[in-house]
């Protein structure tokens, strides 16, 4: 099995029901444009309070997935 690289990016997610759907919606949009996600770890949360309430709730997540290069253009022979 071959090597591989991995880059790690952080998102954060917001929600007004909790932490877990905070978080399940950062990974759910992420998905769409990042590919090959493996691994998120919720590294803060915390939430937002207006009049005593809990108006949001969120959580800051590191992500990681498979980092592909750039292909290399071959050389020409001179």
């Amino acid at each position: 099995m071959a090597d591989s690289v991995y880059r790690v990016t952080e998102l954060v997610g917001t929600s007004s029901t909790s932490w877990e759907a905070a978080a399940k919606s950062a990974v759910e949009t992420a998905s769409k444009s990042l590919r090959d996600l493996r691994v998120a770890e919720v590294v803060r949360q915390d939430m937002t309070i207006e009049n005593g309430k809990v108006t949001k709730y969120r959580v800051r997540l590191n992500v990681s997935f498979k980092y592909d290069a750039p292909p290399t253009k071959a050389r020409t022979r001179k």
